[in-house]
C-alpha cells in the first residue's frame, strides 16, 4: 500500500531509544524494515528544539546534529512544536507536606500537529493507510476520523513495551519497535549534505 508515516518523535525517544545505543536512528530504514511490503511515501517527524539545560549544556547540539542526519533522507519532512517553560506550585510527595514552587517544562504542538496533518492528509487522499509512530492515546479521536469518517486504515508502530488499550480497537495493526530493528536502521557514523560532512556526536 501507499503509505505516510507520522513519527511523534519525543514519544519514540522515550519509548524505545533513551539511555539505549541506537539514538542514531535512520527512521526511512526503520520503516522499510518494519512495512517492507509497502511503498512509503512521505516520513512526517514532529517534534521540538531541546532547552539545554546545566547538566547537560550539548543536548541541543546533539539534536541539531540529528535533525540534520534526518534531512538526508529525501522523503521526510520536519514539523517543529515549542517548548513551554513556566513556575508552578506542586505537592510535596509524602511524608512531606505543603507545596513547593518548581520549574516544569512541557513539549507543546507536536501531538496537535500530528494530529493536523494526518487528517488534512487523509482528506486530501494523500495516503492508501496511515502508520503512526507513537503510543499515546491523546491520538485515539484524529485516528478514529480517519477510520470511520475516511475509510482509511491506520497501523501502529508502538516505541513502548505495550501497547496502548484505547488505540488497540482503531487499529490494522500494531507492531512493537525492537531493538533489533534499531540496531540494523542506523546512520553511518559520518554523513554528508550540502554544508559538508558531519559525524554522529561522541556521547551517543
Amino acid at each position: 500500500m501507499k503509505v505516510n508515516v507520522y513519527i511523534d518523535g519525543f514519544n519514540l525517544y522515550y519509548g524505545a531509544l533513551k539511555r539505549t545505543r541506537y539514538r542514531w536512528l535512520n527512521l526511512a530504514e526503520m520503516c522499510r524494515l518494519l512495512l517492507p511490503r509497502d511503498q512509503i511515501l512521505q516520513i512526517k517527524y514532529f517534534t521540538a528544539l531541546v532547552k539545554p539545560r546545566p547538566s547537560d549544556p550539548d543536548q541541543r547540539s546533539r539534536q541539531e546534529t540529528f535533525l540534520r542526519a534526518l534531512q538526508t533522507i529525501p522523503n521526510l519532512s520536519i514539523i517543529h512544536g515549542f517548548f513551554l517553560t513556566h513556575e508552578i506550585m506542586m505537592p510535596l510527595a509524602a511524608p512531606g507536606k505543603g507545596y513547593q514552587r518548581v520549574i516544569k517544562t512541557e513539549e507543546k504542538g507536536s501531538d496537535v500537529n500530528l494530529a493536523t496533518h494526518l487528517l488534512i492528509d487523509g482528506f486530501a487522499d494523500a495516503y492508501e493507510l496511515a502508520v503512526v509512530v507513537s503510543n499515546d492515546s491523546d491520538l485515539l479521536e484524529p485516528i478514529k476520523m480517519v477510520t470511520q469518517r475516511l475509510g482509511k486504515p491506520v497501523g501502529i508502530l508502538n516505541p513502548h513495551r505495550l501497547p496502548s488499550v484505547a488505540l488497540l480497537p482503531h487499529a490494522k495493526f500494531v507492531k512493537q519497535i525492537r531493538r533489533g530493528v534499531l540496531a540494523r536502521s542506523q546512520f553511518p557514523n559520518t554523513l554528508s549534505d550540502g554544508r559538508g560532512s558531519f559525524t554522529k556526536p561522541a556521547a551517543w
